[in-house]
């Protein structure tokens, strides 16, 4: 009996000192384990930071035959395999032909942002002075013509590598509803869509754009100088001492303006006459533009629902960078500043074109108010944003005076 026992207290001495042993091995094991954990997740980090990389090389140099860009494939597109579809285009020039070394070669876009006007002869002098500052900054430029006349142009150096679209007596709005679709002109980051009649002469494309990024301005344009022609909100108005501005506080007139204002045009506002969208917020911008309605009034008040966030941050008016409105009416008008363009009907009396003009703008601006408010009421799942904001902002303020309450 005793030896049994003295066998059994052998065995679990083993055992204990087996386990004892592969216990200690075990904790050998495990920063050696770390060590290939450390290596296998940095291998992976590595490959999956080349492949991203790989990919925005791969956007930048084929912008139009990522796959991801493409919507679902309709019915009329399943006739087509996939990968030779190319659901967007842009607005580069491209040659008729080329040498065979070069051929194969990728061509990189370098033109990155857009400046469109629509423009008639009478206004020459001015519209190129605008654009010699623009294509110096290497932006592809679109000219509207609406008088019809594209052979005045030819004997500017920069003509040729213009894109030049004629259309009789239509508007900015009209020309780029219709030529300006977001899936053409994608490839820009920023879309300049000005009138013709704008002084320049102290504004520079280049280091507008660098407070634009820098601010995070979805929707901006160039602050007016105080001595411009027409100027009709405050907001656009020149500050001095400042770089950029947001926001205006003006005591005057029927819309006070002060710092409780949230929306235009005290704040998140900029005029028609010289928007700058960036590609999102064109995107936007574009789908709010009504097909018919192609003066356009009205719209500047709604612009800022595509500043892709708060519009009071995301909109806002470059000081350091301003440019002069001339009010020169060509358009349907004289050439000359605010001055009216009488024409005669044969067989009845004169009438001011300007004035007929702007009963047409002042009926549409009516239409889109009601358009937009139908389409407000018929949309049950739709939520004004700002309403939004200004709940979240009401309730931050609350938390705030309870906290000071609680703390004194």
């Amino acid at each position: 009996m005793k030896t049994f026992k003295s066998w059994n207290a052998f065995v679990k001495k083993r055992n204990a000192l087996s386990d004892g042993g592969n216990c200690g091995i075990k904790m050998k094991q495990l920063p050696f384990m770390g060590v290939i954990c450390t290596v296998m997740l940095f291998i992976v980090y590595r490959t999956t930071n080349y492949q991203y990389h790989e990919t925005e090389m791969e956007t930048k140099l084929h912008p139009f035959e990522t796959v991801k860009d493409y919507r679902l494939p309709s019915e009329n597109l399943k006739s087509l395999p996939r990968g030779i579809m190319q659901a967007r285009s842009d607005l580069e020039m491209k040659p008729l032909w080329s040498r065979s070394s070069l051929r194969s070669k990728v061509n990189i876009t370098t033109n990155k942002n857009l400046l469109a006007m629509p423009v008639g002869i009478k206004q020459k002098e001015n519209v190129d002075d605008v654009v010699q500052k623009f294509y110096e900054a290497n932006f592809t430029i679109i000219l509207f013509h609406y008088d019809g006349n594209v052979d005045g142009w030819w004997d500017l150096d920069w003509s040729d590598k213009a894109i030049h679209i004629v259309a009789h007596n239509q508007t900015k709005w009209w020309f780029a509803k219709r030529f300006l679709h977001p899936d053409v002109v994608s490839i820009y980051d920023y879309i300049f869509l000005w009138d013709e009649d704008l002084g320049v002469e102290h504004f520079d494309p280049e280091r507008y754009l660098k407070i634009v990024k820098s601010e995070g301005l979805e929707i901006s344009q160039p602050a007016l100088d105080p001595n411009s022609t027409e100027i009709h909100h405050r907001i656009t108005i020149r500050a001095r001492t400042k770089r950029f501005h947001r926001r205006v506080y003006d005591l005057r007139g029927k819309t006070k303006c002060t710092n409780a204002s949230e929306g235009p045009p005290c704040t998140g506002f900029v005029e028609g006459m010289a928007p700058v969208f960036s590609r999102s917020a064109w995107y936007c911008a574009w789908h709010l533009i009504q097909n018919d309605l192609v003066h356009g009034w009205g719209m500047d008040m709604k612009l800022g629902y595509c500043a892709q966030g708060e519009r009071s941050k995301k909109v806002g008016v470059v000081d350091s960078e301003y440019i002069v409105h001339k009010g020169i009416q060509t358009l349907g008008g004289s050439g000359h500043p605010t001055r009216a363009a009488p024409i005669k009907r044969t067989g009845g009396s004169g009438f001011d074109l300007r004035t007929e003009i702007r009963r047409q703008s002042t009926w549409e601006l009516q239409v889109f108010k009601e358009r937009w408010n139908r389409a407000v009421e018929e949309d049950v799942n739709w939520v004004d944003p700002f309403l939004r904001y200004q709940a979240q902002r009401y309730r931050k303020h609350k938390r705030r005076q309870t906290s000071k309450r609680s703390n004194s």
